[in-house]
């Protein structure tokens, strides 16, 4: 339901003398409780008497019953309120922190603690000047719920920041402009995306006023009427339609609320409309219970007010792409007004506010799946719902550690950007998510100021600042994870590649000799094969080729076979036509019934076929035919880099191919796994491939500057159990990467 809460204003310090506390906490705040109600006052008086002579109290005051009525609105515990009720006096130094320690409980000391933290945010000078990029902002987001472990801590920090903007409307404007521009980044869509729209609202109305006040004047005066008559409007509407209703026995929850200016103006911008065109300025929502009483609550709503046939949609006959359901319409209500209804079940509303479809994404523009991010915010808005029924209860908090706060942490850079790592990255790892020029110049770090050695932790809210020299020059032991030098997979994947490409030298040395001795028997030379092999693996040099060959990247096997096939291209004229005369044949009376079999060749009969040594096709890759001279039909990937060569010199021998759905055999493939090594790294992998029950026919592993090159030849039914075994391997700590391997 709509809540109406106005502010208090005071006009001298004298007023709070004369202040009905108590009145004001059982009426206003509505505790009843007697152990609630006077461990509140106890936090009042307290505040009164540490405060008495400040010139600031008066304004403490006045800021502090604001935050709490706010809080009170959402049904916040009563540790909530008496942490906003002192921290305005901590904020402004009236109170002091020693002070709260001798007088009051742990909880209320971190929650108060939690919101002091929370104005680290401040110092990002991007924020400030109005210039971050989205991914910036949508970064400091994240910093700021992961740099508190208890939601409370967020809420009360979105009501300081609406007692902020009200306390601005007289400030300069520099002032306003600076601190909307903060509060409409940062803390409306944080608010947005914990499903409070009375924060999210009043956050957007008060930074539209500062940031654009001539088209908030236009709309504010379009509407002809205060925001809180038009709140009593929908208020009484809302009790009316609810009577009909339970009138008409339909197990419905009708509430709503007003379209705030901003939301207003922004709809105007979005469609290109004017003021007279927009429908929903008013907005009412109707809750049931089945999807038959949605469509008897809508009868309800046409047969009692006139409605705007061109503005109806269906949402729950026919959802949104993105699984929105919902049915919207438009009616004229009391006084000829335009309402915009929208009529769901709990089960949609649930999907919307925090499944794949929630309102906040469609706001925000974004279909994507949801990420753990999301996930955590769907569990706050979820904490806020169970806060009005558990507000005396612990539970919370430990569902709300033990579940949602992911394993981040966030620093800063000198220039007050925000940087995201994984807990337990040190300041190597912080320079290689900068740049990895900068991790391989990296010399030192500073934090705060101060200088830390490498295996230092970062811990949230740091600010860290790289020592570089003019040459890169990484150290091996960086690698070694005994060393705790780094602790993110990026880090050592680009250490790894560097020392990869200085050994660049040795491996074209070595590649050189390889080649030699499997071109010797074929009388090939390098000069034979240069250009072809830089096609094929796509290089910029033949010196390229040559180093993937030493390095181990490139199957010398494979190979071999892809210079056989181009310079040893069949000449038997005679079995050529043999065979291209049986394709004509059996295109002819190409019929459409399956054999029984592994692999179905269609128009081509019986012939025998085998899988091709490039590429190994397993079930569930696409396949294609090709119709050797004496040899049957090898079978390759349709993605094979052979059978692309295959397919230019003969196409006429290119044949369409698929897997038989009744196949039962095994097949055979090679897969790659790179990773740091240690102590039970392959203990780690073999448990992991007879966990899902394959079977490793051969195994090779390689070791250079402390990187592992590990292949398993390996038995394969289909590409489903390939993908479940390269999943799992991935899971292994430090395991950079696990791939299916073809040369």
């Amino acid at each position: 339901m709509v809540s109406i809460r106005g502010a208090h204003q005071y006009e001298e310090p004298y007023s709070f003398k004369q202040f009905d506390v108590d009145q004001w906490i059982k009426q206003e705040l509505q505790l009843t409780n007697p152990a609630t109600s006077q461990k509140f006052k106890h936090m009042w008086d307290f505040c009164f008497e540490n405060s008495a002579g400040a010139p600031e109290q008066f304004r403490c005051f006045e800021n502090a019953v604001e935050m709490v009525e706010i809080l009170s609105t959402l049904n916040m515990d009563i540790d909530s309120l008496s942490a906003a009720l002192l921290f305005p006096f901590l904020d402004v130094k009236i109170i002091r922190r020693e002070d709260i320690q001798e007088n009051f409980d742990r909880e209320i000391i971190h929650l108060v603690s939690s919101i002091v933290r929370m104005k680290e945010i401040r110092q990002l000078r991007a924020i400030r000047n109005g210039n971050a990029t989205s991914e910036q902002i949508d970064s400091i987001r994240r910093m700021l719920l992961a740099m508190v472990n208890d939601f409370r801590s967020v809420v009360i920090k979105l009501a300081e920041r609406i007692t902020y903007l009200r306390s601005l409307m007289t400030a300069p404007k520099e002032e306003q402009v600076l601190a909307a521009q903060e509060c409409f980044n940062i803390y409306a869509p944080l608010a947005n995306r914990l499903g409070i729209g009375q924060l999210k609202w009043e956050l957007e109305d008060f930074c539209f006023r500062y940031l654009h006040p001539d088209d908030y004047r236009f709309i504010a005066n379009k509407l002809h009427e205060k925001r809180l008559t038009r709140e009593l409007y929908i208020n009484n509407f809302v009790k009316n339609l609810q009577m009909m209703m339970d009138r008409d026995h339909i197990h419905a929850n009708v509430y709503g609320r007003p379209k705030h200016i901003y939301s207003i103006w922004r709809k105007m911008e979005r469609k290109h409309i004017t003021f007279e065109q927009l429908y929903d300025i008013r907005a009412v929502r109707i809750i049931c219970k089945e999807i038959a009483d949605c469509y008897n609550a809508l009868g309800v709503v046409h047969s009692s007010y006139p409605h705007i046939a061109k503005e109806f949609d269906d949402y729950v006959a026919n959802p949104k792409t993105n699984g929105y359901q919902s049915i919207h319409t438009v009616v004229y209500g009391p006084e000829n007004k335009i309402i915009e209804i929208q009529i769901r079940t709990e089960q949609m509303h649930n999907d919307a506010e925090l499944g794949i479809a929630a309102h906040w994404k469609y706001k925000e523009g974004s279909t994507d799946k949801m990420t753990a991010y999301d996930q955590r915010i769907s569990w706050l808005r979820k904490l806020l719902t169970w806060q009005q029924e558990m507000s005396e209860s612990g539970e919370i908090q430990e569902a709300v550690r033990s579940q949602i706060f992911d394993d981040r942490v966030y620093v800063f850079t000198p220039k007050g950007d925000v940087v995201d790592l994984p807990a337990g990255s040190t300041p190597l790892d912080f320079a290689y998510q900068i740049h990895s020029d900068i991790g391989h110049r990296c010399i030192g770090a500073k934090i705060g100021g101060r200088i830390v050695p490498f295996t230092y932790v970062l811990k949230m809210g740091d600010q860290v600042e790289i020592i570089t020299q003019k040459e890169p020059n990484p150290s091996r032991d960086w690698l070694n994870p005994n060393t705790g030098f780094v602790n993110s997979s990026r880090a050592r994947t680009k250490i790894w590649a560097w020392f990869k490409k200085q050994d660049r030298d040795k491996n074209i040395a070595a590649g050189k000799q390889i080649l030699e001795e499997e071109l010797a028997p074929l009388n090939l030379s390098f000069r034979d094969v240069d250009d072809l092999l830089i096609a094929k693996y796509n290089a910029h040099s033949f010196d390229e080729v040559l180093a993937s060959i030493g390095a181990g990247d490139v199957r010398i096997n494979q190979l071999v076979n892809f210079i056989n096939a181009q310079f040893n291209k069949p000449t038997a004229k005679e079995e050529d036509e043999a065979a291209l005369k049986q394709i004509k044949s059996h295109s002819q009376t190409k019929h459409s019934g399956k054999k029984q079999g592994e692999i179905i060749i269609e128009g081509v009969g019986n012939l025998m076929h085998t899988l091709a040594n490039c590429c190994r096709p397993i079930p569930g890759d696409q396949i294609v035919g090709f119709i050797t001279i004496g040899r049957g039909i090898s079978i390759h990937c349709a993605s094979c880099e052979q059978l692309q060569e295959l397919r230019n010199h003969a196409p006429e021998r290119i044949v369409e191919a698929e897997w038989s759905a009744d196949r039962q055999n095994s097949y055979t493939m090679v897969l790659r796994i790179i990773a740091n090594e240690h102590n039970g790294l392959l203990r780690d992998i073999i448990t992991v491939v007879a966990n899902e029950k394959v079977s490793v026919l051969n195994l090779s592993s390689d070791t250079k500057q402390q990187i592992a090159t590990i292949d398993m030849d390996m038995e394969i039914f289909d590409q489903d159990s390939l993908t479940r075994v390269i999943n799992k391997l991935k899971q292994i700590p430090n395991v950079i990467e696990a791939k299916r391997f073809s040369g």
